[in-house]
């Protein structure tokens, strides 16, 4: 029986001229990320900043990640700390591709991505070696280079922080990508809300422009198709196309609209 790790299909879409497409799975539903893989998304953001379940359910991480791994779907796990320890467990449970909220320093992010590794930047890393789920349980062969090739992790920039100490943390060693945050840049520049305010348009570009500088992916949120589509063209190579509940949204409400018959009273 083959015990190779499989190729992280994230990292192989960085190194080729492609850009990731994925949806926001804010259901936490094992199902709906077996879907998302039947649809053939490239991956499906799973976020545990701003909901979810508790990190260290390690029973729903695995269901979600049996999901993905039947369809081939990548999971994006958003981590809701820039704790170390998190982003050990993460991937030990089978998890490669993490990524990090408000992250203010390149020491923060430079501890969290030596964390993920057995050998870093020349030097022994910080990831502890066992016989997790991601090793298969001790049967992957040479399980700590196929870690160390096919783990990702990456960082949100969504603080005026992050915006100051930008070039030091992107040029942290093997950062895996960056993520523009430009709901929480707003509000960290004043203008809560307000992406077409001038100061939020200027620090989502000055990340992009200084990331595809450094040569670090960047990833972002799409705001419509015809803003995706511009996204891909301009050096985003992840974007995500939206959330689960903003679909079925969409949907129920155009069925309502394009109903023409009598309804009972509406709640």
């Amino acid at each position: 029986m083959d015990h190779t790790a499989p190729t992280n299909g994230l990292a192989a879409t960085f190194e080729g001229d492609g850009v990731a497409l994925g949806v926001l799975d804010n259901t936490y539903s094992p199902t709906l990320v077996e879907f998302y893989g039947e649809l053939d998304l490239d991956f499906v953001w799973i976020d545990l900043e701003h909901g979810g379940p508790d990190p260290w359910d390690a029973t729903l991480m695995e269901d979600l990640l049996r999901a993905a791994e039947r369809t081939g779907v990548e999971l994006l796990l958003r981590l809701p700390d820039t704790e170390p320890t998190l982003v050990r467990k993460a991937l030990d449970l089978g998890f490669r591709n993490v990524f990090l909220p408000r992250v203010e320093t390149a020491t923060e992010v430079r501890e969290a991505v030596k964390s993920a590794r057995f050998h870093y930047d020349g030097e022994p890393g910080d990831r502890g070696l066992a016989s997790p789920r991601a090793s298969r349980w001790g049967l992957v062969d040479d399980y700590t280079t196929a870690e160390d090739q096919e783990t990702l992790v990456g960082v949100t920039v969504e603080t005026e922080e992050s915006l100051e100490n930008l070039e030091e943390i992107l040029a942290v060693p093997e950062l895996g990508f960056v993520f523009v945050g430009p709901l929480d840049l707003s509000v960290s520049l004043g203008h809560p809300g307000e992406l077409d305010h001038s100061e939020v348009q200027e620090a989502v570009e000055t990340v992009r422009s200084a990331a595809v500088d450094a040569g670090v992916p960047v990833a972002g949120l799409g705001f419509g198709i015809d803003d995706v589509n511009e996204k891909a063209a301009n050096g985003y190579d992840m974007l995500n196309l939206g959330t689960t509940t903003g679909a079925l949204k969409g949907v129920v409400t155009d069925w309502f609209d394009a109903y023409t018959g009598e309804r009972t009273a509406s709640r």
